[in-house]
């Protein structure tokens, strides 16, 4: 059997959950963003990521947005599902009762807003990873969360914690991330959380990425990070660059706003997103409309 690290080497897209201009889930949108994801060649599809809006979701929408996503792939590429909180047993409870059969692996983003101790928050990965069924992902984003999982303890948690499969590091510290891949288990799944940075991430020894900007150019940005992984870094760079300008439009205002606002142009999706995130301003969608003009 291939392990995480093998089966979730490259591209995964951390999937937006579409909404009509009434704030529902736009289930056929989302089938529209499936299918273009997994054309554009992306090696596997995250759901129920924080670029999923999940704190603006209800349980049941998230149960249904799992059951659907799952039916739409039909085991055509994996399909790693978000399982994060500030609740240990609350995310005990979940990820003991949503449809995971057909999963790769659980993401969980570290614990937000009570900014734990590391013991606390080894100590929750480990509460987690006893109960899950499928193998944890750990998810740094201090930016999100408050506070940074340590080098220290993601490889305390790789080494003692058997079910703690890898990590999506968005810390954005290369020494962090150094530190990580030099300690690593040799099959401890070590993924970029940050698309602008991938590459030289990859260069590092990452084995990929989680990216949102996949989600509207799954082809290019997957494109680049094979070749990345296969040390064509000379092809890998102008790809980079072109998209460069793209990955300061998408996350300058908000995420998932500004990747909305792309796949709305690329006539994907309704610009739709729910409270407290509103769409990109004016002034910044007409430089989104102008780069896709060029890039096109």
């Amino acid at each position: 059997m291939n392990s995480l690290h093998q089966i979730l080497k490259g591209t995964g897209v951390a999937i937006i959950t579409p909404f009509t201009a009434q704030k529902a889930v736009d289930y056929p949108a989302l089938g529209r963003v499936i299918e273009h994801i997994i054309s554009g060649g992306a090696e596997y599809i995250v759901t129920l990521g924080t670029t999923g809006e999940t704190p603006t979701l209800t349980k049941d929408e998230k149960i249904e947005i799992v059951h659907f996503t799952f039916e739409k792939v039909n085991n055509r590429i994996p399909v790693v599902v978000g399982i994060g909180g500030n609740n240990t047993q609350s995310v005990i409870d979940d990820v003991q009762s949503y449809p995971l059969e057909k999963a790769a692996a659980i993401l969980s983003a570290a614990p937000y807003y009570n900014k734990p101790s590391q013991q606390g928050i080894y100590e929750h990965y480990k509460a987690i990873a006893q109960s899950a069924p499928k193998p944890v992902i750990l998810y740094n984003v201090p930016g999100r969360t408050g506070r940074n999982i340590t080098a220290a303890t993601t490889l305390r948690l790789a080494h003692e914690v058997p079910n703690i499969a890898g990590m999506k590091e968005a810390s954005g510290d290369f020494q962090q991330c150094m530190d990580i891949l030099r300690d690593r288990p040799s099959d401890f799944l070590v993924v970029s959380g940050d698309d602008a940075i991938s590459l030289p991430l990859i260069a590092l020894g990452m084995d990929g990425v989680i990216s949102v900007a996949a989600n509207a150019f799954p082809k290019e940005f997957s494109t680049m990070i094979r070749y990345c992984l296969d040390g064509n870094f000379n092809l890998a760079k102008p790809l980079h660059f072109k998209l460069l300008h793209a990955f300061d439009y998408m996350f300058v205002e908000n995420n998932p706003a500004g990747v909305k606002a792309f796949m709305h142009h690329l006539t994907l999706i309704e610009n739709s997103v729910r409270l407290p995130v509103v769409p990109v301003s004016t002034e910044l969608d007409q430089k989104i409309q102008k780069w896709l003009q060029q890039f096109q």
